[in-house]
């Protein structure tokens, strides 16, 4: 049995470095595959919103069943499937077989993602959950970049099939080590018959986990149109003759590689200093509130206190990434536009530990995982499942450059609604739940 904390973290952390890495293939070989299934820009888009419509419809499911059984063997099932549905896609001959490909790589993702970070928070101490966190969603920029890295570099090589078959491979062999887990006993189970409705509708009337998730749902609206697009535009923006180029297609395949590349190396960079830093401001914010006695009522104060703070971190990171990224899409030269993208996704990657803490910690423990099914639900259902598709739209009406100033708008959005408010770090804003204490 892995029992130890730093082995479990590490465990599920490999597991999520896989989860972005195959998430982020697509979007790595999205020209070559389109231009070989003969795609639009709008139908292009499509396959991240089939993959988000299996992630987001299912993870409440998976949070429910999560607070209810063994989320080990929920978290299994799951890498099993996306591994699988991962190596189908390099399989697929049409549009209508990837689009099934893309939508069971979702739903094994949401298992996953929904559960692992509440194993991760039940085995790590009050004031370093934030740390662990931080240290499972560093998997985020490295996986991501490397799908980036690897699926271009493969696609150039080997053509955009292999890509999806070497993504796939590792994570049915890791899989089963999920088994192996020594799964934290939780000492309260959510109520077997409340209907995932009724606990969503007792979730959002807590306001600090309701505004939470708004301004999350701008943030991850933006963040998943830009980075399955941005390939894509880099290529047209600032070689857009050899991209287009009919007459060479090993030209566009190396400016398309190159792309890659580049993207990939300043979102690996950008994302683990903003992913460690916003870790470290999380756990900062907490250590600097004033100390209270230990009781269920003060418990679930400085729970609010603590999450008032940490969504600063959250809208100071979105706050620089807004007129930086705004400014990425307008320079002269892609050197231009790697240096603003980088300094903006280290804002926006501070978000990444503490905006999960939020979910965890605002809410009762038996209700964990429910929040953050919930939370993955909202996020996609009103972000990232339809902009990547209407992103696509606008760049087929709109000069480049024009569309894509869509996301420096919903990063401002994001800004606004995760601004502190005083009134809801103070006694008097209990909420309608009983007190939330953190174990």
């Amino acid at each position: 049995m892995i029992k130890r904390r730093g082995a479990i973290v590490a465990l599920l952390t490999g597991l999520n470095f896989l989860n972005y890495l195959d998430r982020y293939i697509v979007a790595a070989v999205l020209p070559p595959l389109m231009a070989d299934l003969g795609l639009s820009n709008l139908e292009g888009g499509l396959l991240a919103t089939v993959f988000l419509l299996g992630y987001f419809v299912t993870s409440p499911l998976f949070g429910k069943l999560g607070d209810r059984m063994s989320r080990k063997k929920l978290i299994t099932f799951g890498v099993l499937t996306w591994s699988a549905a991962t190596i189908a896609s390099g399989l697929s001959n049409s549009l209508w077989t990837l689009l099934a490909a893309r939508a069971a790589v979702g739903i094994g993702e949401a298992s996953y993602a929904t559960l692992a970070p509440t194993i991760i928070d039940d085995v790590s101490p009050p004031d370093k959950k934030g740390k662990m966190l931080a240290i499972f969603f560093l998997a985020v920029p490295v996986g991501s970049a490397l799908g980036y890295l690897l699926g271009g570099f493969i696609q150039q090589h080997w053509g955009w099939r292999t890509a999806f078959f070497v993504g796939g491979g590792p994570g049915i062999v890791l899989a089963l080590l999920c088994l192996l887990i020594d799964e934290p006993v939780r000492k309260h189970l959510a109520d077997a018959k409340a209907k995932i409705s009724e606990t969503a509708g007792v979730l959002f009337r807590i306001p600090l986990y309701r505004r939470a998730i708004l301004g999350y749902c701008a943030h991850t609206a933006a963040i998943g149109a830009f980075s399955f697009w941005a390939p894509k535009f880099l290529s047209e923006r600032f070689f857009d003759d050899l991209a287009k180029n009919p007459s060479a297609p090993e030209a566009a395949a190396q400016v398309l590689g190159t792309a890659n590349f580049w993207f990939g190396v300043v979102t690996v960079l950008a994302g683990a200093i903003g992913t460690i830093v916003g870790g470290w401001m999380a756990d900062r914010a907490v250590r600097g509130l004033p100390v209270i006695p230990e009781n269920a009522e003060h418990d679930h104060l400085h729970n609010r206190m603590a999450a008032n703070a940490q969504l600063r971190v959250c809208a100071l990171g979105v706050a620089v990434a807004a007129p930086l990224t705004a400014a990425a899409f307008l320079v002269p030269n892609a050197w231009m536009f790697f240096v603003c993208a980088g300094i903006a996704e280290i804002g926006l990657f501070l978000s990444t530990s503490p905006i999960n803490v939020i979910m965890l910690r605002t809410v009762p423990g038996f209700m964990r995982a429910s929040a953050m099914a919930v939370g993955i639900f909202s996020i996609h259902l009103f972000g990232d499942l339809w902009s990547p598709s209407l992103l696509g739209l606008l760049m087929d009406y709109l000069p480049l450059a024009l569309a894509m100033m869509a996301l420096p708008t919903m990063f401002a959005v994001a800004t606004a609604l995760w601004w502190p408010r005083k009134h809801e770090g103070e006694a008097g804003e209990a909420g309608t739940l009983p007190p939330a204490r953190v174990t």
